[in-house]
């Protein structure tokens, strides 16, 4: 028997240690293994007809994403980390940021219910009840937000709730960015 057939499965395991090493290194060095790319990133939101969640029948479509950045939250009543960031984003629409929301794959008078009770950040609510526009977008789940520009291009995504934190460490840049573009 070839001696050096003996060396194959230590050079194998030697190769997956390099492997797991690089991506423990990567990891550790401030890469977020929770961060989702979104191929939709520099991309136009993708087309579609949605009714308003307060108003049955009152339909829009992807051209109110044009003229104004804004944040395009994706939401639902059955999300506990949406209820938890429901009161920032009421905060941030006092503030004058815009905001769409997208209630995703939800009980449409459950939602109203919950904007009634808890206030409604939302210039524009739109209900997507059977996901399709979520899955266009490439949600995993709620919440999720996306940072859209004047254009109508989606700029950034962020999965996860928006809190203080985030916003004023990435999200607010980005948006002041936009609104400055705008201009």
């Amino acid at each position: 028997m070839n001696k050096k057939l003996l060396f194959i499965p230590l050079f194998a395991f030697l190769a997956l240690v390099a492997v797991f090493t690089t991506q423990l290194v990567r990891n550790s060095e401030g890469d977020d293994p929770t961060k989702l790319e979104s191929v939709l990133v520099g991309k136009h939101v993708p087309e579609f007809r949605l009714e308003d969640l307060a108003e049955p029948g009152k339909l829009y479509d992807q051209s109110i994403f044009k003229g104004e950045p804004l944040l395009l939250n994706v939401w639902a009543t059955w999300c506990p980390t949406c209820y938890a960031e429901h009161h920032y984003l009421n905060e941030l629409a006092g503030d004058g940021v815009k905001i769409i929301g997208l209630n995703y794959k939800d009980q449409r008078d459950k939602a109203v219910t919950w904007l009634n009770d808890l206030g409604n950040p939302y210039l524009i609510s739109l209900f997507d009840g059977n996901g399709m526009l979520g899955l266009d977008l490439g949600v995993y789940g709620a919440p999720e937000t996306f940072l859209i520009d004047a254009n109508g291009v989606i700029r950034y995504r962020h999965v996860g709730d928006v809190n203080a934190r985030n916003w004023k460490e990435t999200l607010q840049p980005m948006y002041q960015q936009l609104v400055e573009e705008a201009k």
